[in-house]
């Protein structure tokens, strides 16, 4: 590929700063400069400061002086310039991106999306309300199977060089406090991040161990990315790893469970079975289940949960 002038990096430049300011907030040169260096454009202050400047000389970009670090944002009249216009679709797809995934994406990719997400929300909320894009963020929801808990506090520091550090395979440093109380200082191999109900696990290996652990992020009092890179393993796959039940506090070990579980209680895993080999036998008040599935703490408490409605359990290892 062929190198780009300076005045092909320059008008890059300008156009990722045009596009990046949103229309219903104001935004400063430092929050402009944080989202540019997220997506790759390393500038210093001044520069994003002189460039936005001159922009603002030439396009329809109001400055906000009545207090230091100044904002900036769209002028009114300018909501129909097409250069940083998000279709309906797009909009909407932005959106839900920002409200169910902001857990689950690298930070920097996040930070250099905000002027994307401010103008998707701007784009969703001056629609007619009978618009069919801005109606579906009110008819999809996700919702919890289990009682619903508070997110527990995530220090931003420690969720930033987490992030970075699984993003780029870089060694990760942590004051970590367990749920013991007992805290230590590790050096991990960042290889996966989940997120389970409320909580979100790093999928880790410590140093000079070959297993894998799960770190709760809430329990990071502090976190560093290190300059080491290291070689992801060939023999780690998060999915592998989540069907192995160890998000359910298992070890992947098989079990063929049989239990008896009343009519009432047990219709659902009819339609939701346990597993593809489930075998069902209707008794006069009970369904006998039969299924492969893994052993795991989080089983136990499931059947736990249906109290006298379940019983004859038999657990045999496969």
């Amino acid at each position: 590929m062929a190198k780009r002038s300076n005045t092909q990096e320059q008008l890059v430049f300008s156009l990722e700063l045009l596009r990046r300011i949103p229309r219903k907030r104001k935004i400063t040169t430092v929050e402009l400069q944080e989202q540019l260096k997220a997506a790759g454009f390393e500038r210093d202050i001044r520069t994003v400061q002189r460039q936005v400047e001159m922009l603002s000389n030439h396009f329809a970009i109001e400055r906000d002086e009545r207090c230091k670090p100044y904002g900036y944002r769209w002028l009114e009249e300018a909501q129909n310039l097409s250069l940083s216009m998000l279709s309906e679709q797009e909009s909407l797809l932005l959106s839900l991106a920002e409200k169910y995934l902001r857990d689950l994406l690298p930070l920097n990719l996040m930070k250099s999306m905000e002027g994307f997400f401010s103008q998707a929300k701007y784009n969703l909320h001056t629609q007619d309300n009978h618009s069919y894009d801005h109606q579906w963020l009110e008819k999809v929801r996700i919702i919890s199977t289990t009682q619903p808990l508070l997110t527990p506090e995530i220090n931003d520091k420690v969720f930033e060089q987490v992030s970075r550090a699984l993003y780029q395979n870089k060694w990760l440093t942590l004051d970590y406090k367990n749920a013991s109380g007992e805290q230590k200082n590790i050096k991990v191999m960042p290889l996966g991040l989940a997120q389970q109900g409320p909580r979100l696990y790093l999928v880790c290996r410590y140093e000079h161990y070959d297993n894998e652990r799960s770190l709760a992020l809430h329990r990071m009092i502090s976190a560093q990315a290190s300059t080491l890179d290291f070689e992801r393993p060939a023999d780690f796959n998060l999915e592998n790893y989540d069907n192995d039940g160890r998000f359910g506090f298992g070890e992947g070990k098989q079990t063929q469970l049989s239990f008896k579980i009343s009519h009432k209680t047990g219709v659902h895993l009819l339609e939701t079975p346990l597993s593809t080999d489930q075998q069902v036998e209707k008794l006069d008040t009970h369904y006998h289940i039969t299924a492969t599935v893994v052993d795991t703490e989080q089983l136990t408490w499931w059947l736990r949960g249906f109290g006298s409605d379940v019983c004859d359990i038999v657990k045999t290892p496969v």
